[in-house]
């Protein structure tokens, strides 16, 4: 009798493990996913950016004059930094849950430490050449910093994570009113904190701060805040319900907020006879650093999406998406490396046609580029995607 209890016994494990990992595979199908949209989108930016860069864009976007389409491109892309800092840290929140404390920490400071060093030597000389020597310190930088940041607090409790998330997100804007100048002795690190601007370094190079941390690093905190909803023993159901809940929240706040005009970002403006553009102006938040009302409806929306992507997970969109966002600095990396090269050969072939720029003549074609180039780069970046995953004895692949 013991040994059929236990031949009984013995298939309900193996079928309870198939289960749990068919699971985790579910979840990490859906965060892959929402990535790998967000990257999509993101291609549509620096398409603007390589052939559209001489219109341009002020932050947050004026609402009176921009193109509506432009004004459109730019608010849907808005989604792409913070649904992707927040990722960051659901992600790192996963990493811990199946490593140590030493593990997940040495992890953090070495991927923050490429990340940087990255931007640094890679993506400033790549995107803006070397003369005049500036370093651009933009989302990689931001995002590195913040890894660095949160192996440092990862040893709190999770309530104080989330607690400290919330009052930099919420309340940070507060600082808006603290504006150094360029020559005060604490004005580089503020402009590397909350005030986005440039500094000069010794040896004539000089520093812009894109990205200020100070917000980033609350978006980091509360994806990393959401990862316990995201365990094996949380039902898809519970899990969803909660991203619906926090999702439709967020954007309620938004519009409440929005609506009252008296915090959070620069006030809007009613257009005179001019509804549409009015509506624009309510959608255009700024970005840099990024301001409460930005936070709101583009990590409103992130929450949505992930629900969106949690329930379709098994269709073909879905798994192409998770493939995609399985190697996102390799498409980051490959994707304006690729642009740089298309660029400068048009512009040497011919020439200058937009001030000292190449230029195509219509937004238009920015949106035929951006579709040309999606298959393209897709196919290296499944194919880096799967190389991931078969070889994970290559160590170093796990930071691409």
């Amino acid at each position: 009798m013991a040994s059929v209890a236990y031949r009984q016994q013995a298939p309900a494990k193996t079928l309870s493990s198939s289960t749990d990992q068919a699971k985790t595979r579910m979840r990490l199908t859906a965060i892959d996913a929402l990535r790998g949209f967000v990257m999509v989108l993101m291609l549509l930016d620096h398409v603007r950016e390589t052939w559209f860069v001489y219109v341009g864009v002020s932050d947050p976007v004026d609402a009176r004059t921009a193109m509506p389409a432009l004004i459109l491109a730019r608010f849907a892309v808005s989604l792409c930094a913070p649904i992707f800092v927040a990722l960051t840290g659901l992600g790192v929140f996963l990493f811990r849950s199946n490593h140590t404390l030493r593990e997940a920490t040495s992890y953090l400071l070495k991927r923050g430490l490429l990340l940087m060093a990255i931007e640094v030597l890679f993506l400033s000389p790549l995107y803006w050449g070397f003369a005049p020597l500036t370093l651009w310190l933009q989302v990689i930088w931001c995002i590195g910093v913040c890894m660095i940041v949160l192996a440092g607090l990862i040893r709190l409790p999770h309530y104080m994570l989330v607690a400290i998330g919330l009052v930099i997100v919420c309340g940070h804007n507060l600082l808006d009113p603290i504006q150094l100048q360029t020559g005060d002795p604490l004005f580089p690190l503020w402009a590397e904190i909350h005030q986005r601007g440039s500094f000069t370094l010794p040896f004539g190079v000089t520093v812009k701060t894109t990205y200020p941390i100070l917000a980033w690093i609350g978006v980091i905190l509360l994806g990393y805040g959401i990862g316990p909803w995201f365990l094996p023993s949380v039902a898809p159901k519970t899990r969803q319900r909660r991203l619906l809940v926090l999702g439709c929240g967020m954007l309620i706040a938004f519009v409440v907020l929005r609506a009252l005009n008296i915090y959070g970002d620069k006030p809007w403006f009613v257009v005179d006879g001019d509804a549409l553009r009015s509506f624009y102006s309510f959608i255009s938040m700024t970005k840099y650093p990024p301001s409460l009302l930005f936070l709101l409806p583009t990590l409103g929306l992130g929450a949505l999406l992930l629900v969106l992507f949690d329930r379709i997970q098994g269709s073909g969109l879905a798994a192409a998406l998770a493939v995609f966002g399985g190697a996102p600095m390799f498409f980051y990396l490959f994707h304006l490396s690729l642009l740089r090269i298309l660029y400068h050969s048009a512009l040497a072939i011919w020439g200058p046609n937009h001030g000292p720029t190449f230029g195509v003549d219509s937004y238009a074609w920015v949106l035929v580029w951006y579709v040309a180039l999606i298959v393209p780069l897709y196919i290296p970046t499944v194919w880096f995607s799967r190389l991931k995953k078969r070889r994970r004895d290559i160590g170093w692949l796990k930071y691409f």
